[in-house]
């Protein structure tokens, strides 16, 4: 006998869903460049969780989940809908007209941080002094990559504007995340409660989007659909169940280093694709956000 903890990283039935799920979420922000521009944002969101909506009831039913959540668990899903499949989402999109994909990716990382705050305000859970040193080490370095884009500018100027969406983002997915963890969420199945959130979610980005943007707008160009096919049956589908189940196995210390891993290939998808420019103040922040990451997440102790 190894002495290998049940859900140790090192075992395949834990490694492999990690990496899968940081490789594909690595490479969604690159590909969520690609749905904005032609098409109002609001619409790509929307086109992406009509699809994703019934593939996530598909995935409930295969695996022999109940769809009857209850009142308490539809409330749970209709929050979790407009936040994180809308909230967060139409934001996110947002932030990609003003911001390389890599620096978006960057910033909603440190979800972690906003997640710890609420957790302490609503669920009392207590914030470690390593996990506060190592949230302000990464919140420097995101500062200079922030002052890094707003030298170069390379999107019209618009760099704070981008900030702003992302951040906004951020709170949306934070408050997601925190309620999925209250009394509701955890009696509830996890494919369950996402078909719904989903199904919830998808409402609500059709009204925002025809609310701000008008009728629906639909590109002929295959290669628009195809990302919105991958971001919505690999990128939500596919990932979601196992990034939860992670968290399961893990607790929410290990399984966020994940987002650590997601920052790595996104920054590489970004500088392959988009020709992000580095520079000593780039590189500095760079290691500094990823330092802070894990001083921050190495506080956090798994949940057993």
């Amino acid at each position: 006998m190894s002495g290998q903890p049940a859900h140790s990283l090192l075992r395949p039935s834990v490694a492999l869903p990690f990496l899968l799920v940081a490789a594909i979420w690595g490479s969604t922000w690159w590909v969520i460049t690609g749905q904005i521009g032609d098409v109002p944002a609001s619409w790509s969101v929307t086109y992406r969780f009509a699809l994703a909506t019934p593939a996530m009831f598909l995935v409930a039913m295969v695996t022999g989940r109940s769809l009857r959540i209850g009142a308490d668990g539809h409330r749970l899903a209709f929050v979790v809908g407009l936040t994180q499949f809308c909230g967060n989402y139409n934001f996110v999109y947002r932030a990609e007209a003003h911001l390389t994909s890599g620096i978006v990716a960057l910033m909603i990382s440190l979800l972690l941080v906003p997640n710890t705050v609420l957790a302490r305000v609503f669920l009392g859970q207590p914030i470690q002094r390593r996990f506060a040193i190592g949230s302000a080490i990464a919140i420097a370095g995101i500062g200079l990559l922030l002052l890094h884009e707003a030298r170069l500018a390379p999107l019209g100027g618009k760099v704070w504007l981008g900030v702003a969406f992302a951040l906004i983002a951020m709170l949306c997915a934070s408050v997601s995340n925190v309620m999925q963890a209250n009394a509701v969420g955890h009696r509830t199945p996890m494919a369950s409660l996402l078909a719904w959130a989903m199904l919830y979610g998808t409402g609500c980005d059709a009204v925002l989007a025809l609310a701000t943007s008008g009728l629906p707008v639909l590109p002929s160009a295959p290669a628009y659909w195809l990302g919105t096919a991958y971001l919505a049956l690999f990128g939500s589908v596919v990932t979601f169940p196992l990034y939860y189940t992670l968290i399961r196995k893990l607790g929410a210390g290990k399984a966020g280093y994940n987002g650590v891993l997601v920052v790595v290939i996104a920054m590489v998808f970004s500088t392959l694709l988009e020709g992000y420019r580095w520079s000593p103040l780039a590189i500095t922040g760079v290691v500094l956000a990823t330092a802070g990451l894990v001083v921050a997440l190495s506080a956090r102790k798994p949940s057993t």
